[in-house]
C-alpha cells in the first residue's frame, strides 16, 4: 500500500485533517513560509534581471529536516497549503527546499480546498494538479516590489527621522489616505443651514364638534412633516432670516393633503461576506479590530473542537473577494431555510449568480461549512469572541439565501399656503431575511399611521419647529471605513488589509481613539517626506494600477519580470534624488531654546514613539529628557497663560494651556488670539479662515482680513 504525505501550512490544521484520512496518510505542517528573501540585503540581483535570492528562514531548519524524513517514507506528496497566491508560493518554496522536483520515484501534487471538511479534503485528493506558476510569480512580484520600496526608502526615514520607521508600497498609500482625510477635516468650514418641521392634526368634523361636551378629549399624535419648498421646487433655508420669511407667510394658512402615494418597497438580502465586508461588519457590530477578526476567522477555518463532532473547520477560507457560493452549499442552505423558516422564505434563483466582478483565485465567499451547525449548537464549544464572529458569519450567509423584506410605504405631501411639507411612513409586511439578519442601521417601523389620509384632507397646523444646523466635516477613518476605501480604490488585497492597518498603528504613524484613526505628528512627517520625494509610491492610482498588473501576472497575461523591470528604474532614480535633496534637510535633533537644568546645555528636539521630545545632547553623561511643548503665541482664553501643542497618549495632537492640569482648557483645533466679534468666544484656525469655536454662533473670518 502506498504511503501518502500531506503538507499543510498551519499546525492547527493537522489534527483536523488527519482524522479525515486513512492510516496510510501522514499529515504535517510547514508553519507558513520556509524560505524568503534575506533580511540583511535587498534580496534580488538587479544586474541579473532581478533574480531573487531565497534562503531558509531562521528557525525553519528543524521543520525542513522533519519534513525530509517524512518525504523519504512517502510515495506520494500532496502540497496542501492555503488556496491563494501566498499558499501557492509556500508550496513552491517547499518544492524547492525539499527538492521534490529532483527526487525520482516520488509523485508530487498540489491540492487545495476552500474549507477544512471531510468532503472538501477528500474531493481535493481526487483532483490533484500541478503548481500554478502564474500565482507563484504574482506572489514573487508583490514580494519583490514590497522589498524594493521598503529596503530603498526606509533607510532614508531612519536617517532623517528615527530608526525603526518603515515605508511600504501599500502602507504608505494607506497613511496618505488618512493624512488627506485629516487635511480635509482641518480645512472644512461648516456652513449654516436650518430645518423647519410642522406638526399637523386632522381637522375635527362637525360630528366630533357635537360630541365635545359629552366625551373626554382624545389626544391624537400629530403628523410631523418637513418643509420642502414651494410650487417651483425645493427651497434651501440658509439663515434665520430665511426661516422667518417662511413663518410669516404660514400664519393662518390653509393646510390640505395635496398628494398621497402608496406603494411597496423591498429590501434585498445581503450577499455573503468577503474578507473586506467581514472586517467592516465585525468592526461596526462587534467592535473588533481587523487583526482580531482575521485571527478569530483563522481559528474557525482551521478547526475547533465542537461537542459531538470532534475537531472541524466551521467556516470557509477567510481571504477572498468573491461572493460566489458552491452549488452544494447553496442547495443545503435553501433546504435548511425551507425546513426551518418555511418555503416562503427561500430566495429565488437570482442569488445563485456571482457578483460579476473580478474574483481573486475564484474563491468562494466566507460562509459556514455546514449550515445545520447553528450558532446555538456550537456556542458551548467556542470562546465568546469566536462564537460572536461565527454567529455573524452564519446569520449573514443564511440571510443571503432568503427572500427580500417587503415594506408598505406611504408618502404624503401637504400644501400649507404656498409652501409644501413632506412626510412618509413605512411598515414591514414580510420580514424575509430580516428574520435572521438585521444590521445596526435598520429602522423600526414608523409609529405614525397615514392610512386615513387622502388627497383633499384638511389639516390643522398645530406647531412649527425651527432648528439650526451646520454641515459636518468628513468623518475620520475607522478601521472599517479605511478597509472599504482601500478596497474601493483597488489598493491591496484581502490578505493585506489587516497587516497594513496593524503596521501603521504599530509604527505609531496613526493612533486609534474611540474607533477613529488619527494621524500622529510622526505620521505627518513620514507622509510629507513620502509625498515630496516619492509621489508615485503614495499615489492611489499608481498603486491601484500596480495591483491590476499583479492580477494580470496571476492570470498569465503579463510576465512578472516585465513589471519589476518597469518599476525599479523609476524607484532607483527617485531614491537617489531624495538622498541628495534630504542631505540638507534636518528633521530631528533641532537645537531648542530650552536649557538643560542639569548641565546647562541647550536641549535638542528628538523623535520618540509618541512624537517630539526634548533631550540633553550630553547623553549618555546627561540623560535629562522632558516633553516638548510647542508654544504658538496665543493666550489661553481661560487663564491668560500661553497655549501649547500637546499630544494624547496615543499621539493625537491637541492644544492646551501651559498651566495644565491647573487650567483645563483644551481644543482639537489651533486657537487664535482673536475673539469672535459676534459672541466673544475664542476663534480657531480652519484652512485660510478663522472660525468661532462656539458652533451655535457660526461666525467666520477670512485670515486675510483679520486684524
Amino acid at each position: 500500500m502506498a504511503n501518502y504525505l500531506v503538507i499543510v501550512e498551519s499546525p492547527a490544521k493537522v489534527k483536523t485533517i488527519r482524522k479525515f484520512l486513512g492510516t496510510n496518510y501522514e499529515v504535517d505542517a510547514s508553519g507558513g513560509h520556509v524560505r524568503d528573501l534575506p533580511k540583511s540585503q535587498l534580496g534580488f540581483d538587479v544586474e541579473n534581471d532581478f533574480e531573487p535570492k531565497y534562503i531558509t528562514i531562521r528557525g525553519k531548519g528543524d521543520v525542513l529536516a522533519r519534513l525530509r524524513k517524512e518525504v523519504k517514507k512517502a510515495d506520494v506528496i500532496y502540497l496542501a497549503t492555503d488556496p491563494d497566491r501566498e499558499g501557492e508560493a509556500i508550496s513552491w518554496h517547499l518544492m524547492k527546499a525539499l527538492k521534490l522536483d529532483e527526487i525520482e520515484g516520488k509523485k508530487v501534487y498540489r491540492i487545495s480546498f476552500n474549507e477544512i471538511t471531510k468532503n472538501a479534503v477528500k474531493a481535493s485528493l481526487k483532483a490533484p494538479r500541478q503548481l500554478d506558476m502564474n500565482l507563484v510569480d504574482a506572489q514573487q512580484t508583490r514580494r519583490i516590489l514590497d522589498r524594493m520600496v521598503g529596503y530603498r526608502i526606509s533607510p532614508l526615514l531612519w536617517a532623517k527621522v528615527k530608526r525603526g520607521l518603515s515605508a511600504g508600497r501599500v502602507q504608505s498609500v494607506a497613511l496618505r489616505m488618512i493624512c488627506d482625510r485629516e487635511e480635509e477635516i482641518a480645512a472644512f468650514i461648516p456652513e449654516e443651514f436650518w430645518e423647519l418641521e410642522a406638526d399637523f392634526l386632522p381637522c375635527p368634523d362637525s360630528a366630533a364638534e357635537h360630541r365635545k361636551a359629552s366625551a373626554p378629549k382624545s389626544r391624537k399624535k400629530p403628523l410631523s412633516a418637513r418643509f420642502s419648498g414651494d410650487g417651483d421646487g425645493k427651497i434651501a433655508l440658509c439663515s434665520k432670516e430665511d426661516v422667518d420669511k417662511i413663518l410669516e407667510k404660514l400664519k393662518d394658512c390653509r393646510c390640505v393633503v395635496s398628494e398621497v402615494k402608496r406603494g411597496e418597497r423591498i429590501r434585498k438580502a445581503p450577499v455573503p461576506f468577503t474578507t473586506s465586508t467581514l472586517q467592516q461588519e465585525a468592526s461596526k457590530v462587534l467592535n473588533f479590530s481587523t487583526q482580531k477578526t482575521m485571527r478569530l476567522a483563522q481559528q474557525l477555518y482551521e478547526g475547533v473542537a465542537v461537542k459531538g463532532h470532534g475537531t472541524i473547520g466551521l467556516i470557509t477560507y477567510l481571504r477572498t473577494d468573491s461572493t460566489r457560493v458552491a452549488e452544494e452549499a447553496d442547495q443545503a442552505a435553501r433546504s435548511y431555510i425551507g425546513a426551518v423558516y418555511g418555503p416562503d422564505y427561500v430566495a429565488g434563483e437570482e442569488t445563485r449568480k456571482t457578483n460579476g466582478a473580478k474574483i481573486q483565485d475564484a474563491h468562494e465567499a466566507i460562509r459556514p461549512t455546514d449550515i445545520s451547525l447553528t450558532p446555538a449548537q456550537v456556542k458551548e464549544s467556542l470562546a465568546r469572541d469566536q462564537f460572536r464572529l461565527y454567529q455573524l458569519i452564519w446569520k449573514r450567509f443564511a440571510a443571503s439565501r432568503m427572500c427580500p423584506a417587503v415594506y408598505g410605504t406611504v408618502g404624503v405631501k401637504v400644501k400649507a399656503g404656498e409652501y409644501y411639507f413632506n412626510l412618509s411612513a413605512s411598515r414591514r409586511l414580510f420580514d424575509g431575511f430580516m428574520s435572521v439578519y438585521v444590521d445596526e442601521e435598520e429602522q423600526e417601523d414608523s409609529d405614525v399611521s397615514l392610512e386615513d389620509l387622502t388627497e383633499g384632507t384638511e389639516l390643522l397646523l398645530s406647531e412649527l419647529k425651527e432648528s439650526q444646523h451646520f454641515t459636518q466635516p468628513p468623518a475620520h477613518y475607522t478601521e472599517a471605513s479605511l478597509v472599504k476605501a482601500l478596497e474601493e480604490e483597488g489598493i491591496g488585497r484581502p490578505s493585506t488589509y489587516a497587516p497594513t492597518i496593524t503596521t501603521i498603528l504599530a509604527r505609531r504613524y496613526v493612533a486609534k481613539e474611540n474607533r477613529n484613526l488619527y494621524v500622529t505628528e510622526l505620521g505627518e512627517v513620514v507622509n510629507r517626506i513620502m509625498k515630496e520625494n516619492f509621489s508615485s509610491i503614495v499615489d492611489v492610482r499608481f498603486t491601484a494600477n500596480m495591483e491590476y498588473l499583479l492580477d494580470r501576472v496571476a492570470d498569465g497575461t503579463v510576465d512578472w519580470k516585465t513589471v519589476v523591470r518597469n518599476f525599479y528604474p523609476d524607484l532607483d532614480e527617485a531614491v537617489k534624488q531624495a538622498e541628495k535633496d534630504l542631505e540638507t534637510v534636518t528633521i530631528a535633533d533641532e537645537v531648542s531654546d530650552e536649557v538643560c537644568e542639569l548641565c546647562g546645555r541647550n536641549m535638542v528636539i528628538k523623535y520618540g514613539p509618541h512624537g517630539k521630545f526634548l533631550a540633553c545632547p550630553g547623553f549618555p553623561e546627561c540623560k535629562n529628557t522632558k516633553p516638548y511643548l510647542e508654544k504658538i503665541g496665543v493666550p489661553c482664553p481661560k487663564c491668560g497663560g500661553e497655549i501649547v501643542a500637546r499630544k494624547t497618549k496615543k499621539g493625537r495632537r491637541y492644544y492646551g494651556c501651559e498651566h495644565s492640569p491647573e487650567c483645563d482648557f483644551l481644543s482639537w483645533q489651533k486657537p487664535s488670539a482673536i475673539s469672535c466679534p459676534k459672541c466673544g468666544s475664542f476663534m480657531v484656525e480652519k484652512g485660510n479662515k478663522l472660525l468661532c469655536s462656539n458652533e451655535a454662533c457660526g461666525y467666520t473670518l477670512s485670515m486675510n482680513t483679520k486684524s
